[in-house]
């Protein structure tokens, strides 16, 4: 008979449910320590390829390779404990067929032991969430301003601003919904029509630039933490994180010019004397004096 362990993370269906129910709340992830911190406050944590901009230094998503999303998923899953993690799917990985789909997010869920992953497009990625859903793998929609497709969009607009936009991307958000998504992110939209999509769809909307009246929220990490140099308007900063790295850095970097640091707290000293018992007899035999015999 098998053993049935105990769960203790959140599961793509446990996302689901949450809908109607209790907002939920997210955040990026690429780090084991970050990972941990942030576990005990989200439902779910997504180790986003946004990685590769705030992490790496590259301009944009696209670049980022998959073996870089596995990396920094591995770490997410060890560091966290009850959140479930997502893992964004990158540029090139999933859009040429289901079976490459396929193919790829198996081994990020295998390598990683993730619990779901993130595809950006609607109607486009209708028939692979599908088809990756009825193979075993939960799939986290993503719609409005897909980042990866920025190229053709032209750079990083908000989506539907002007009302002929809006019946296409309610469209993107019924069929993914339809697919069998559990969850979807809505992504710099005006906020009536993420409203709009959120009372209409039965999965939950995840906003990151779109409306209060999401389900849920998710912002980068580093953005919200004041550590990133230039965010996007929707965002808030929560916290002066650059700032006090810069003037943690400075006291470092003032107290080892004035050689203060290392003080004696945060040295070693020389232990007392003594010699471990075997070399103390090896000393005692050698300083013995030899018997003598009668004449």
């Amino acid at each position: 008979m098998s053993i049935q362990l105990p769960r203790r993370r959140f599961m793509a269906p446990d996302i689901t449910q949450l809908k109607g129910v209790a907002p939920i709340v997210a955040l990026t992830s690429y780090h084991a320590h970050t990972a941990a911190i942030a576990d005990a406050h989200c439902e779910f944590l997504l180790v986003g390829d946004s990685l590769g901009m705030v992490m790496h230094g590259y301009e944009t998503t696209v670049p980022v390779p998959l073996e870089l999303m596995i990396m920094h998923g591995k770490a997410v899953v060890r560091g966290s404990k009850r959140a479930l993690v997502v893992i964004d799917m990158p540029f090139g990985t999933y859009e040429e067929s289901p079976s490459v789909a396929f193919r790829n997010a198996a081994r990020v869920m295998k390598e990683t032991d993730c619990g779901a992953v993130k595809l950006e497009g609607g109607r486009r990625m209708g028939e692979t969430i599908r088809f990756l859903v009825e193979r075993g793998i939960p799939v986290m929609a993503h719609i409005g301003l897909t980042p990866q497709t920025i190229n053709v969009l032209g750079g990083f607009k908000t989506q539907g601003r002007t009302r002929d936009q809006w019946q296409a991307i309610e469209d993107d958000a019924r069929i993914v919904t339809d697919a069998g998504a559990f969850a979807v992110v809505l992504e710099a939209m005006a906020a009536p029509l993420a409203e709009r999509i959120t009372a209409a769809i039965e999965i939950p909307t995840i906003g990151i630039g779109a409306s209060p009246g999401c389900d849920g929220q998710i912002l980068v990490m580093e953005d919200m933490l004041g550590l990133s140099p230039r965010v996007p308007k929707f965002v808030k900063k929560f916290g002066a994180v650059a700032s006090a790295i810069n003037d943690a850095i400075a006291a470092y970097a003032d107290e080892v010019r004035a050689r203060t640091f290392p003080s004696v707290e945060h040295t070693y000293e020389v232990k007392p004397d003594g010699a471990p018992q075997a070399k103390l007899q090896a000393q005692a035999k050698a300083t013995k004096k030899p018997k003598t015999t009668a004449t």
